[in-house]
C-alpha cells in the first residue's frame, strides 16, 4: 500500500487553522495550486458526504469529520493518472491538526498523509508533491 505523509507549522492558532481547512468546499487559501474548486451535490463543506472537485480533474469526498480532535479525511473517487480510478482505489487522504505549545504564540502542526491501493508506486510522487504545495499555501494564507 502506497503512502505519503507532509507536515509543516503554521504560524496561526488551532481554531483558525482549523475553520480555514475544515471548508471541504473552499482551497481560496491555496490559489498556487487550486484553480478551480466546485462543489458537487448538497452537502455542506464541513460534512460527511460534502463532494468536490478540483481543478477540473480530481472528483473527492469528505469520509470523516471530526472537529473536537481536528480531523478530515476524503476519498479521491477519480482523477488523472496516477492516481485515476484505473490506476488506484481505497485512496484515503487525512488532514490533522495539532496545536504546538511551544514557541512563541500559537502555532499548529498540519499533517497531511494519503495512502491507497495499487500496484505501483507512480502516484506517490505526484501526491506528495500536491500536498507539500498545499501545506505552502496554507502556511502562506496567514
Amino acid at each position: 500500500m502506497p503512502v505519503t505523509y507532509q507536515s509543516t507549522v503554521v504560524k496561526a492558532s488551532l481554531g483558525d487553522v482549523w475553520d480555514r481547512i475544515s471548508n471541504f468546499h473552499d482551497l481560496s487559501w491555496a490559489p498556487e495550486v487550486i484553480t478551480k474548486c466546485e462543489k458537487i451535490g448538497d452537502a455542506g463543506g464541513g460534512e460527511v458526504g460534502a463532494k468536490r472537485v478540483l481543478n477540473d480533474a480530481f472528483h473527492e469526498t469528505v469520509t470523516r469529520v471530526d472537529a473536537g480532535e481536528h480531523v478530515i479525511e476524503y476519498s479521491i473517487d477519480d482523477g488523472p493518472s496516477p492516481v485515476s480510478a484505473n490506476d488506484v482505489s481505497n485512496y484515503l487522504g487525512v488532514i490533522k491538526l495539532k496545536p504546538v505549545t511551544m514557541g512563541d504564540g500559537d502555532s499548529t502542526f498540519v499533517e497531511w498523509s494519503s495512502s491507497w491501493d495499487s500496484d505501483s508506486d507512480d502516484a506517490v510522487d505526484f501526491c506528495h508533491g500536491i500536498y507539500v504545495a498545499l501545506l505552502n499555501g496554507l502556511r502562506a494564507s496567514f
